[in-house]
């Protein structure tokens, strides 16, 4: 059996790129997830703040419903800080994605 003329094309074109190339691939993905997750965190925190301003004027008038308002905005707020605390807590330090400014 004579191997195919195509083969030594085929695997010419098709060359593993070297560890370092790679590498750096996957930090430019993780860097632009940072920038992903920084214009999230910026969105939550100013949707946070105001659910706790909508929640407090809905106490001011009597509203029941205003101090769930306020403890879901401070949720919203803070849920960065939160989800580094639980990777933290559980040992998964290495998950978790530095939010760039």
């Amino acid at each position: 059996m004579t191997p195919s003329p195509l083969l030594p094309a085929l695997r010419a074109k098709t060359l593993l790129l070297p560890r370092g190339v790679v590498l750096a691939q996957l930090q430019s993905l993780r860097d632009n997830f940072g920038y992903a997750l920084a214009l999230l965190f910026m969105i939550g925190f100013f949707w946070g703040v105001t659910k706790i301003w909508t929640g407090a004027n809905a106490i001011s008038k009597g509203d029941s419903e205003g101090k769930s308002g306020i403890l879901a905005g401070v949720i919203i707020a803070a849920a960065a800080a939160i989800m580094a605390a639980l990777y933290a807590i559980f040992g998964m330090q290495d998950a978790v994605i530095t939010p760039r400014f």
